[in-house]
């Protein structure tokens, strides 16, 4: 039985990269994992069960690579997991021509040094893939990094954002926007929960102005974006403004767009141009991004059609962190 989705499309190119590393076979990697005390595929389903097996092989593949090296350094581990996930992406797809394995394993990177102390999930406050990535990162960055990383959700509607936090145990940050001055002030915040969940805060915006208000007034340096509530008018065009002002602030921010590949929604031209055309989703995200995803933010399935691994994009982003903590912590 193959150990995962797609084995023939990707086991060739696996190998290589495996065998690049002194690995001879991905049952080797996996006892690597094991014998170091770190079990990498429980790991990865902590973040979000419903991930396909690839998902979890791909971060043994590169958790092996790390340990094989003898790498301590948090974020130089996160780097080698996106060694392992790019061994993932199927030759000739989407993810595989963005390099979005080794844009995991950066993003995670830069999560985990201490230059960056602010990380937004700027994304729908309806996606629970965002709530996912923050609780990985959350329950991880912060066991080695000397400055605690603030997470942060910012999304389209307070209701919405007050929701996610009552559920996941966040805390709910209310907000109020003077049009007039362009000052955003803290009305209220409440914890829903004594844990380190808390530490997670879910903002929530009336519109463009206000998300991007909120962007400033909590120091964000890096994002990601998601596509899933009014992506027209939220999540790009506030990662695009924000760059914008930070940039003429002589400030650096790094933005990655989630989400997005061939011939997603919106687009007037999808009826003509069918898969050649970007969809509006993924356009507005190549108009600002450092880095640019492949697949949805939050459903596996997506992402497995972009050719990179059955795992949302913010999940990942989660899993990349705790992973790379684990081991080098061991």
């Amino acid at each position: 039985m193959p150990l995962f989705e797609s084995y023939d499309r990707r086991i060739d190119q696996i190998n290589s990269v495996l065998k690049a590393n002194g690995i001879e076979s991905l049952e080797e990697a996996k006892s690597i994992c094991d014998n170091y005390g770190v079990d990498v595929i429980s790991l990865v389903k902590e973040i979000q069960p419903i991930a396909f097996e690839n998902a979890g092989w791909a971060y043994t593949v590169g958790a092996a690579i790390a340990i094989k090296r003898g790498l301590k350094d948090a974020p130089a581990i996160a780097e080698a997991l996106g060694e392992g996930i790019q061994s993932f992406c199927i030759p000739g797809s989407v993810a595989d021509q963005r390099k979005v394995g080794l844009g995991h394993g950066n993003l995670g990177a830069m999560l985990l040094k201490e230059e960056n102390t602010c990380f937004a999930f700027l994304a729908g406050h309806e996606s629970f893939a965002a709530a996912e990535g923050a609780i990985g990162i959350v329950k991880s960055a912060n066991r080695v990094r000397n400055t605690p990383l603030k997470v942060i959700l910012n999304g389209l509607g307070k209701d919405a954002a007050k929701i996610i936090a009552r559920i996941n145990g966040f805390t709910y940050v209310q907000t109020k926007f003077d049009y007039t001055t362009g000052k955003v002030e803290e009305v209220m915040r409440k914890a829903y929960s004594d844990g380190e969940r808390a530490q997670v805060l879910s903002f929530g915006a009336d519109d463009v102005r206000e998300g991007v208000a909120i962007m400033h007034k909590e120091n964000v340096g890096v994002s990601i974006t998601g596509n899933s509530t009014n992506p027209t008018r939220f999540q790009h065009p506030v990662a695009g403004t924000y760059k914008r002002e930070r940039l003429e602030a002589g400030e650096s921010y790094f933005s990655v767009a989630s989400g997005g590949g061939t011939g997603r929604t919106l687009h007037p031209d999808n009826m003509g141009a069918g898969p050649a055309s970007y969809g509006m989703t993924d356009t507005m995200g190549r108009m600002h991004a450092d880095a640019q995803f492949a697949g949805s933010s939050s459903v596996p399935a997506h992402v497995e059609m972009m050719g990179l691994i059955g795992m949302g994009n913010n999940p990942m982003v989660g899993a990349t962190v705790a992973v790379a903590v684990a081991i080098s912590q061991k």
